[in-house]
């Protein structure tokens, strides 16, 4: 998990009254992280505003806030901020409906769990906004005040109007989301129409301006400036200001990188830091792998360590450690496992689940004309285990035989996360790499070639040339999209067919797999398991493509409909 070198610094003012009303129904909030969550969460401000109409729209406007604050900073540190809000406002909305609709008003919406609601997190150099209902965000700068949200709110006439979308009043609520790059010195505003009602914008501006170092102040002005003026309503206002922006992404990951040493030389029949070193598996210019045995559990694991000339190389040590950071937040009995931590380390390594089986990429070479059935088989597995990877918004990049592997009881794994992206850790990047491609050119889908970040599409286009692969042993494009580097030149591959005489495969296997590695996204599956399905039988859209014309199917009907046209085109020109 990762914390600022140069954290992301804010100061916040706030301020609410019930005003002229018996009964508060505003409720707001605010949560500012000083550990890992700052990194990876943000700075959260919510603020929600029950209806008047309403006799428990005050439940309904502080459980949105504090369900918000609680709820968002326990969804998974691998989730972008929008994936993280969006899931926990829309589970928010569900329950007050669900409570409208079990109370006695549950025909009238006025008189139910309705409320407002408004959201700024600041994460790393952005802000995220969220809002639904007519309470308002504002940005403040030198530029002057800019409300940012749209009021969710009907006219009837010029004096009377109504809440059109609001949290609560349907099972399922629609949230205005944008996000903002954060400047120094930007100040963010929320506050409910009970304030910015009966406040001009210069008065907004010029008190805020003058109570800078006390925003604390500068909110109950402003409120006082709305009571005085007026305002019959609750008073609710919140003011934070950007005070200094993050410089660089600084993570427990690097930090741990920084306190260990690397492991020493290791050999069979070695103790190390509670391991017994079984023999060696793998070594590449980079890494040593090693089976081991846990000296408690006695159970065998993997051991993978850097080799002594990364040691210096400080980005590849934490892309190192960050593999199994991202292996134990996946749950699929199709993705390699790494093993918690239950003691602690000495040294710089990383422990996953030792698999007995071979590569798909031997496995390859060992079946080299495999059924249609058992390459289906192989290929939904796969499937299972990208689906973990984008159910908590990461991309595997580099999907190839060379990173699967089929265990001895036939069960698929995903193996190697060095090139995953994480959105939740992406958000966090001050500077974005210049370059997307991290996976191997044969299996890479044509955009990151054109500098593009990967989408699900791109997994689902390399697990189309897997299957494409396991099917044949060639490729649908041969080295060609590598070559392919502008829209135009992608236009020109050409996808060779899977069909042939030596290889029995139906002509909708290979439509579907076609669809699957289509040069552009956009024409590709929306989701792998489409492609999964399409596999096991034709889709519509192949039928009714390859379907014969009616006249081939039916020419009796077809001509028996010409004649009824001819028919009545001959009474019309008799009767004329």
């Amino acid at each position: 998990m990762s914390i600022m070198k140069e954290k992301l610094k804010v100061s916040l003012g706030q301020c609410s009254d019930r005003g002229r009303k018996s009964e508060n129904q505003d409720n707001h909030g605010a949560r500012l992280p000083n550990d890992s969550l700052l990194a990876l969460k943000g700075v959260a401000i919510a603020m929600s505003d029950g209806i008047s109409s309403s006799d428990v729209s005050h439940i309904a406007s502080e459980t949105a806030v504090n369900a918000f604050l609680e709820d968002y900073y326990c969804t998974s540190e691998a989730w972008s901020v929008k994936t993280s809000a969006e899931r926990v406002l829309k589970a928010t909305n569900s329950w007050l409906n669900s409570q409208s609709l079990k109370d006695s008003s549950r025909y009238d919406r006025d008189k139910g769990y309705v409320c407002t609601f408004s959201a700024v997190i600041l994460k790393n150099l952005t802000a995220h906004i969220f809002h639904v209902g007519d309470s308002r965000v504002y940005r403040l700068n030198e530029n002057g005040l800019e409300q940012l949200t749209h009021d969710h709110r009907l006219w009837e006439t010029e004096e009377k109007s109504y809440l059109s979308r609001a949290m609560g009043m349907a099972a399922q609520c629609e949230f205005d989301y944008q996000a903002l790059p954060l400047q120094n010195n930007d100040i963010y505003i929320i506050c409910t129409d009970g304030v910015y009602e009966f406040v001009k914008t210069q008065q907004i501006v010029e008190t805020v301006r003058h109570y800078n170092d006390d925003l604390n102040k500068a909110a109950r002005t402003i409120a006082e400036h709305a009571y005085n003026q007026g305002s019959e309503d609750n008073l609710t206002i919140q003011i934070v200001k950007i005070e200094s922006l993050p410089t660089d992404v600084h993570n427990d990951i690097k930090k741990t990188a920084e306190a260990l040493n690397l492991p020493p030389a290791l050999t069979a029949g070695v103790e190390f830091d509670g391991y017994e070193v079984l023999r060696q598996i793998h070594t590449s210019s980079r890494s040593l792998v090693y089976l081991a045995q846990d000296k408690v559990s006695k159970k065998n694991v993997v051991l993978k360590i850097p080799t002594s000339n990364s040691h210096d190389d400080k980005r590849y040590i934490e892309s190192f450690l960050l593999e199994e950071w991202i292996a134990r937040r996946l749950s699929s009995a199709h993705v390699l496992k790494a093993k918690r931590p239950d003691r602690e380390r000495q040294y710089i390594y990383t422990v996953f689940e030792f698999i007995e089986g071979q590569t798909l990429a031997q496995w390859a070479i060992d079946n080299p004309k495999p059924s249609l059935e058992t390459v289906r088989g192989i290929v939904e597995q796969i499937a299972k285990g990208l689906h973990a990877f984008h159910r908590m918004e990461m991309l595997h990049q580099d999907l190839r035989p060379e990173n699967i592997m089929i265990d001895t009881e036939g069960t698929v794994k995903i193996i190697d996360f060095g090139s995953v992206s994480v959105a939740g850790l992406v958000e966090t990047e001050v500077q974005q790499p210049l370059t997307y491609l991290k996976g191997t050119a044969l299996y890479s889908a044509p955009e990151y070639f054109l500098g593009c970040s990967g989408t699900v599409k791109s997994e689902l286009f390399s697990l189309g040339v897997i299957t494409y692969f396991l099917l044949s042993g060639r490729y649908p494009y041969d080295t060609d999209v590598a070559k392919a580097k502008t829209r135009a030149a992608q236009k020109k591959l050409w996808y060779r067919t899977i069909i042939n005489d030596e290889v029995e495969i139906p002509i909708w296997v290979d439509d579907a797999i076609h669809r699957a590695v289509h040069p552009f996204p956009e024409n590709r599956y929306e989701e792998v398991f489409e492609f999964i399905h399409d596999l096991k039988k034709p889709n519509r859209r192949f039928i009714e493509k390859t379907r014969p014309p009616l006249i081939q199917r039916n020419p009796v009907r077809v001509w028996q409909g010409i004649s009824a046209i001819l028919a009545m085109i001959v009474v019309y020109l008799i009767s004329q």
